[in-house]
């Protein structure tokens, strides 16, 4: 099966080389489509179910290629309106299982669907205004699915007319469905994989700018980046958020258990944020224990909520070298660009919310164009400063590092 191997090359591409989790994506959406040609080519074509859970795999897949192709380019995937086309599709179509025993309305509903679904895609990459060739491949790609679900199966039928289910595998459609689909799968697997590589070798190229201890982008190019997307979001009029964090207390977390165990908790932090972020987006260690993350196509209140997700998450994550029950925190600024802003201004501005978080406590995210609340996390408990004395009694519920500072942001 050609999806079955494309999903695991794509799989292979993402965990070899520490991608994006949008090609991730392509690798499930291959899985899903190879499900989808299992059930339409093993399933009796006579069976009340068959067609609903072809439908059913395709969707998914062809939803997972959407998201992951928005995604790619930082777009939003209109998750809303994928998953109202396929409600609707299948609501008829299991009118049309139940009222007919002619397969032709039923393939043409669930073309309908799919091509409706890539649509979507086609706008939203269209909007993107990216101008690579690779950029313009997919989208070439995307238009040819478009073209292809919306007009073959309507053809096909008019040809044929009426197919019974019982003779449905031995119709003029499913004798081209398997040549129409492997040639669509070859075609689009090849520019996502034409995608992929050129992703990877300029990752390749720029790891010298990287963070040796998380992965991310060091200071320079984190702000090197900075000075090529905000002017970008300017130009483009695209909502853009800067995320600043820092991890609290970090130097007396040094002090009571070592720089091994800081270490960890950095690179455990990066870990998170990398996972947490999409590929549009970009993240880079600034300083010691200090991260920015820049959200693309975000406006304000989303950026605040990514940021409590980190947050929450990372109170909760585990450390080499802390006790079982030590965990960790974080602070957090968030401020949206305003019109002709620059870097500079932008990070001053989620600096000094971040600056606020730790006056008011820590373990909070600020934002700045809402200085007035914030997002708080539950009480603390303060192991003291002596390695000797550091265990607390047992309590149930993971402990929360709330080391007091002597300064700074700490």
């Amino acid at each position: 099966m050609m999806a079955l191997l494309f999903a695991v090359t794509f799989a292979v591409f993402w965990k070899a080389g520490r991608m994006k989790r949008h090609v991730l994506g392509f690798a499930i959406g291959y899985l899903f489509f190879a499900a989808g040609f299992l059930a339409t080519h093993l399933l009796p074509a006579n069976a009340f179910y068959t067609f609903h859970l072809t439908q059913f795999f395709y969707s998914i897949g062809c939803g997972i290629f959407v998201v992951s192709t928005c995604e790619r380019v930082g777009q939003r995937p209109y998750l809303p309106l994928l998953l109202g086309i396929y409600i609707a599709n299948a609501l008829v179509l299991a009118l049309a299982v139940n009222f007919t025993n002619d397969v032709g309305p039923r393939l043409i509903l669930i073309n309908i669907g799919y091509g409706s679904m890539f649509l979507v895609n086609l706008v939203a990459l269209l909007s993107a205004q990216r101008s690579d060739w690779v950029d313009k491949a997919i989208i070439a790609v995307t238009a040819i699915q478009v073209a292809d679900f919306f007009i073959r199966p309507t053809l096909t039928m008019m040809f044929e007319q009426t197919i019974p289910a019982e003779e449905y595998r031995g119709s003029i459609y499913y004798s081209l469905i398997g040549l129409v689909l492997g040639v669509k799968s070859i075609a689009g697997a090849m520019v996502l994989m034409g995608a992929t590589i050129v992703e990877w070798t300029n990752s390749l190229r720029e790891s010298s700018d990287k963070d040796p201890l998380t992965g991310l982008n060091n200071r320079a190019a984190f702000e090197e980046a900075m000075g090529r997307i905000i002017p970008r979001a300017h130009t483009e009029d695209k909502p853009f958020s800067l995320v600043v964090a820092d991890i609290d207390h970090f130097k007396q977390v040094n002090d009571i258990w070592g720089h091994q165990a800081g270490d960890s908790a950095i690179s455990g932090f990066g870990k998170l944020i990398q996972e947490t972020i999409r590929g549009c987006d970009t993240a880079g260690r600034i300083g010691g224990e200090e991260f920015c993350v820049a959200v693309w196509n975000c406006p304000n209140e989303p950026a605040e909520r990514l940021a409590d997700r980190i947050r929450t998450a990372f109170a909760r994550l585990e450390h080499d070298g802390l006790n079982d029950d030590i965990r960790l925190t974080a602070s957090f600024g968030v401020a949206t660009v305003r019109e002709g802003e620059s870097y500079e201004r932008l990070f001053a501005r989620a600096d000094a919310a971040l600056y606020r978080a730790k006056s008011n406590g820590r373990n909070r995210v600020e934002n700045d164009d809402n200085k007035g609340q914030s997002v708080v996390q539950g009480s603390q408990r303060e192991p003291t400063n002596e390695r000797g004395s550091e265990q607390q009694a047992p309590s149930r519920e993971p402990e929360l590092v709330e080391l007091k500072s002597a300064g700074g942001k700490g």
